[in-house]
């Protein structure tokens, strides 16, 4: 075989490489967002909440969030969103707004950003689950 052909065919075996690894990553990507999408959100119970900052974290690639949730006398006073990898999510970090209104994670996800707002929805979930980082004074 020719150089030139030898060349090629490396050429083409790293191409097809690339290929399949693309694909293995969009593949489990997409598994792990069709999991988020179908990912229970169990609903606050502030009752049992002191007053203080919580912190919480979802990730489900290609989205990560962390979030700190203040609480204040039993109500979600303030949320934080400390990170936010979301490619076209942006907009669902208005979902925050909503949580605080309603007091609940029972609020409708963002339209075209589904994926953020169930991940944010989490993250707030997860900071209730955590220990809270300090007292308010």
């Amino acid at each position: 075989m020719s150089m030139m052909k030898r060349r090629y065919v490396i050429v083409l075996a790293v191409v097809a490489c690339l290929a399949i690894g693309i694909s293995a990553v969009m593949v489990i990507s997409q598994k792990k967002l069709n999991q988020l999408a179908a990912a229970p959100i169990w609903d606050l119970d502030l009752t049992k909440k002191s007053d203080g900052v919580y912190e919480g974290e979802y990730s489900a690639f290609p989205i990560r969030v962390k979030v700190e949730v203040t609480v204040a006398q039993h109500k979600i006073t303030k949320i934080d969103i400390i990170k936010h990898d979301n490619g076209k999510g942006a907009p669902a970090e208005a979902i925050t707004d909503q949580v605080i209104q309603a007091q609940t994670l029972n609020v409708d996800t963002i339209s075209g950003a589904t994926y953020s707002s169930k991940a944010i929805l989490k993250a707030i979930e997860n900071a209730f689950l955590n220990k809270e980082l300090g007292s308010m004074s």
